[in-house]
């Protein structure tokens, strides 16, 4: 495999915890593979979490602030913040984005929420000035992999389970950060169980990380449609396409 740019962002305040632990791994294996491999540990840097004025050094001090289009005028203007800059060219730079987190609250914890929510900038991952949403558009001919953990048991987000199913838990960020901005998410990685991880089950847990890994130029992304064939001018599924479909795509018809 050719040598490939991989831009991993990490989550957690403990620089002991597990997800630092896979982060640091998934970074050894993919430097180990030849890849040139590039970190953004949130917390370690301090990251911003809020979208605020301060974002935007040239708004007028008597302008509300209206973020969408605050951003898009500092995006195309050359005026974000150095450390929002810095991200993008991260993410410009990478050929696959793996975000590894814990589960906090169905969602991602603050800090990395913050990140999408600074970083992902109107001009920058969507809007007028990029490709439209839901195809190979701004963000375009790169992967991207979740790399999650969970304390609860993995048969509690299934389709029968309390918390439901987990693909539709990671909907908003597999479909709704990824393919909005045009990147082939693969399916998650999770280690679920995590309130105790011991030592053998934390060597399983590389082992089939180690896997995920080799393959993230070459599996399969999650079948998502596309906005320029399988939806309408208003954005509705056309006729036919069934939600689920015959065609074995399930919730990724979405």
């Amino acid at each position: 495999m050719s040598r490939k740019k991989i831009l991993v962002v990490s989550a957690h305040p403990e620089p002991r915890s597990l997800t630092a632990a896979l982060a640091a791994f998934a970074v050894e294996e993919l430097r180990a593979s030849g890849h040139e491999v590039r970190v953004s540990d949130l917390y370690a840097m301090k990251w911003k979490a809020t979208v605020d004025a301060d974002d935007f050094p040239d708004l007028a001090g008597d302008r509300p602030l209206d973020v969408l289009h605050a951003q898009e005028r500092a995006t195309l203007a050359g005026a974000l913040t150095a450390d929002v800059v810095a991200e993008q060219e991260k993410v410009r730079w990478a050929d696959a984005l793996i975000l590894q987190f814990p589960l906090w609250w169905f969602s991602v914890p603050a800090i990395l929420k913050g990140w999408v929510d600074r970083v992902f900038t109107n001009g920058f991952a969507y809007g007028p000035a990029v490709p439209p949403p839901y195809t190979e558009g701004a963000l375009g001919g790169r992967r991207a992999l979740l790399s999650v953990t969970f304390g609860a048991r993995e048969s509690a987000f299934s389709d029968r389970g309390a918390h439901g199913p987990l693909a539709d838990v990671l909907f908003p960020l597999q479909h709704g950060l990824f393919w909005f901005t045009g990147m082939a998410a693969l399916e998650p990685f999770a280690v679920p169980g995590t309130v105790d991880v011991p030592a053998e089950r934390f060597e399983a847990a590389k082992r089939d990380y180690r896997r995920r890994l080799a393959g993230l130029f070459t599996d399969d992304p999650v079948p998502f449609r596309p906005l320029s064939t399988d939806y309408d001018h208003d954005m509705r599924l056309l006729p036919g396409l069934e939600r689920p479909g015959a065609d074995g795509l399930g919730l990724h018809v979405r």
